[in-house]
């Protein structure tokens, strides 16, 4: 096991996304998963029947027990639930950069709206999340409508995809892998757009109800892969493999959008996507 992996997110109580999705996906990949728990949800696969806030000072707390005594070669953050929690979380983010020699790659998942719709980040928030953590991440994660909140436009095309990834590299953040699930489409098109251009990554759809915590399950398998020292378009090709697989496997459960198979095997050394 290598690559240690800090994840700041919300709790899943039915298992799919979240935390507890996060360290089935870190562990996996063979990388160590550590955690800062945001906000405790009471949710299946039906959608959120409630969310209860950690408060400010006890994810702090968490977060510092965990870098000064283990380490981190990686960070993730999923839902952070309001701009306390965001500034919090950059603080902590500058204080882990200046102990680091070439500081600690950070990948943001901006965890906005669960499958069932219910909302997980306050909307005065979004703003605040473009402005304060963007500059500090390595690399963002947004869905479609994710990144239509956070670029501000519609995104309904794969040319609307290519300009959205244009629109979000100029909030400061160096790389962004916009997924294109929500497209309607025979086949899901990601843009992993930097400044030195965009590549695309394309893979066969599956037709399911049961891909519940997709995004914090890509989010963390790249984020294992930096930590394990990939280059960003080898991590990004493992980690699409990965979820395409776990989609593919999902076990059936719920009467909702059901969980993935996080325990499938994957061949950590092929990196195709």
């Amino acid at each position: 096991m290598n690559g240690r992996v800090l994840i700041i997110a919300g709790s899943d109580s039915g298992g799919g996304a979240g935390i507890q999705a996060d360290i089935k996906t870190v562990t996996a990949l063979n990388a160590f998963a550590m955690t800062a728990v945001t906000a405790l949800t009471a949710q299946n696969t039906l959608g959120v029947q409630g969310v209860h806030p950690v408060p400010l000072p006890f994810i702090r707390l968490q977060i510092r027990s965990v870098v000064d005594d283990l380490g981190v070669d990686a960070v993730k953050t999923g839902m952070l639930g309001d701009a306390a929690t965001i500034d919090l979380v950059a603080e902590e983010l500058d204080r882990l950069a200046l102990t680091k020699v070439g500081g600690v790659p950070v990948v943001v998942d901006p965890v906005m709206v669960a499958k069932g719709g219910h909302k997980l980040l306050a909307d005065q928030a979004v703003a605040h999340l473009r402005r304060v953590l963007l500059p500090r991440a390595a690399l963002l994660t947004p869905n479609l409508p994710e990144a239509a909140l956070l670029a501000d436009m519609e995104i309904t095309t794969e040319a609307d995809m290519h300009r959205a990834a244009t629109v979000l590299l100029g909030f400061g953040v160096p790389a962004v892998l916009l997924k294109g699930g929500h497209l309607d489409s025979t086949d899901v098109l990601d843009l992993l757009a930097t400044a030195e251009g965009v590549r695309e990554f394309r893979s066969a759809r599956i037709a399911t109800r049961h891909t519940h915590g997709t995004g914090c399950t890509l989010a963390s398998a790249i984020a294992a892969g930096l930590a394990q020292g990939l280059p960003l378009a080898d991590a990004v090709a493992r980690a699409r493999r990965y979820v395409h697989r776990a989609i593919a496997t999902a076990p059936g459960y719920g009467a909702g959008h059901g969980p993935l198979d996080h325990a499938n095997t994957v061949d950590v050394n092929r990196l195709g996507c």
